[in-house]
């Protein structure tokens, strides 16, 4: 029994530190932003790496997420004799919820993973010690630029998973369920209002800060050679997915 509390207090003292920790170096990163010089270059690379090479991945998942959400949804409205609302309902879901969440989930197993591997080699190796002696902050140089792309490119991202996610449901519900294409179309305009959105999107940059920020704070406080590269790596797709589902509950009680 005393283990067991030793390792729980250890747990918590642990959870608190990393909470402290990102915390800090979110207010950090937030002020060194707006310290000249800027590092445009670097903030359109981050962005290029976060937006632009995760565009495959992020429509073949809102593409064929949005075509399971139909397929499913008209079995089960077919029942009540609703099938008109199969285009409404994976139009809903994909903006409100499935959008941002499998874009945060699919850009933190590939960006997030990847900023922590790249921070943490290059504490591993000294690197960030070396910014140090040559009289550049590594929190305005490595980690700003990353947490700003992640904000600026999520809700992009999110946008092409809903529309992909919506082609999706369009093609197995019009073309291989037989539903009109007007009705289709009709029902999901009268149903989606803007403020669906724009919800989603607010969501999206959400889930950019918490994946950015738990990638940078593991992978610039890697400790332990190689073995504790893959760690933080690790650490950081886990935590970070779990922290988008936890505060994508309270984004949604808070909206909704």
């Amino acid at each position: 029994m005393r283990d067991f509390f030793e390792r729980l207090g250890k747990w918590a003292g642990m959870m608190v530190t990393s909470a402290g920790g990102m915390a800090l170096m979110l207010v950090q990163s937030i002020a060194w932003m707006f310290v000249p010089p800027l590092k445009l270059r670097n903030v359109f690379q981050q962005m290029e790496f976060v937006g632009v090479k995760s565009l495959f991945v992020v429509i073949l998942t809102g593409a064929f997420t949005g075509a399971v959400l139909a397929l499913q949804s008209y079995n089960a409205l077919k029942r009540f004799g609703a099938e008109s609302l199969v285009g409404p309902t994976v139009a809903l879901s994909m903006a409100r919820e499935l959008g941002p969440v499998l874009t945060g989930l699919m850009v933190t197993g590939r960006a997030g993973s990847a900023m922590a591997t790249e921070l943490g080699t290059m504490r591993v190796t000294e690197q960030i010690d070396a910014l140090y002696t040559m009289a550049v902050n590594p929190i305005k140089y490595l980690v700003s630029p990353r947490i700003l792309a992640g904000v600026l490119m999520l809700p992009v991202l999110a946008v092409i998973t809903d529309f992909v996610g919506v082609v999706g449901g369009y093609f197995v519900g019009v073309k291989m369920l037989g539903i009109n294409p007007g009705v289709y179309i009709g029902r999901t305009v009268d149903f989606v209002k803007p403020h669906d959105i724009f919800d989603g999107l607010i969501k999206a940059a959400c889930f950019g800060l918490i994946l950015s920020l738990v990638a940078c704070y593991n992978g610039f406080n890697t400790i332990g050679g190689a073995a504790g590269v893959g760690e933080s790596a690790t650490k950081s797709v886990v935590l970070g997915c779990v922290m988008i589902l936890i505060s994508d509950y309270f984004l949604t009680s808070v909206m909704f």
